[in-house]
């Protein structure tokens, strides 16, 4: 399908807004703020998927050398988890790990979020025993949670080549399942500046995933 930007001509409105080009029988698209018949902007039409990829651009995912997974325990949104998968698609997640009330792909709400992010992921009715194993399989814990003691995720930087990490993100209203936490190897925190001492966990993950993935090297002691 291809869009392009539409503006109203009404020198008194001249509102402008992105909208599939042929979504409108007719192939005329009403302006939503004054109802004028707008028209197509010069130079804008693209497709769904020319913001995919770029020929030209670098390949992002060679610049992705330590190996980081997720574990969502008892993400209660849909959407949250959705783009959680998303994100992680981007910055070079290799596999979820889905816990407690968190939902799975196969959730008929998750696709609109996900947009169609593949990833590998497997899910456990109970967090902690799902962190357990992890860690017998060889895993490094590491939660992302404002807790006493958490370092700052600016200061840790990019995550050593070596021993595989989970990032552990939990409920969005109770945090991280605190047995979970209690054997976690490590955790980051995002500083916050203002009144709210917390982000949105998709977020929030994606600030961290970020730093750890594609910051700079790590300058303070593990």
């Amino acid at each position: 399908m291809s869009y392009a930007f539409f503006q109203c001509p009404e020198r008194s409105c001249r509102f402008r807004f992105p909208a599939a080009v042929d979504s409108q029988p007719d192939g005329g698209h009403v302006c939503p703020h004054c109802g004028s018949i707008v028209v197509m902007a010069v130079g804008t039409e693209t497709t769904a998927t020319d913001r995919d990829a770029s020929p030209d651009a670098e390949p992002f995912g060679d610049r992705v050398t330590a190996h980081l997974e997720l574990l969502l325990d008892n993400i209660r949104s849909v959407g949250n988890v959705g783009s959680l998968f998303r994100t992680a698609d981007g910055v070079g997640i290799r596999a979820l790990h889905l816990g407690g009330i968190t939902a799975t792909p196969d959730h008929e709400r998750f696709a609109k979020s996900a947009l169609g992010a593949p990833l590998p992921w497997d899910h456990r009715l109970n967090g902690v025993d799902l962190a357990a194993d992890l860690k017998r399989r060889g895993f490094s814990l590491w939660a992302l949670e404002e807790a006493r003691g958490a370092h700052d995720i600016f200061d840790v930087g990019r995550l050593p080549v070596g021993r595989p990490t989970v990032l552990v993100v939990g409920n969005e209203v109770m945090g991280i399942d605190p047995e979970i936490l209690a054997i976690c190897d490590r955790v980051v925190s995002i500083p916050m500046v203002g009144v709210k001492r917390s982000l949105n966990v998709v977020v929030a993950f994606g600030i961290a995933a970020y730093v750890l993935l594609h910051g700079r090297q790590e300058k303070t002691g593990g």
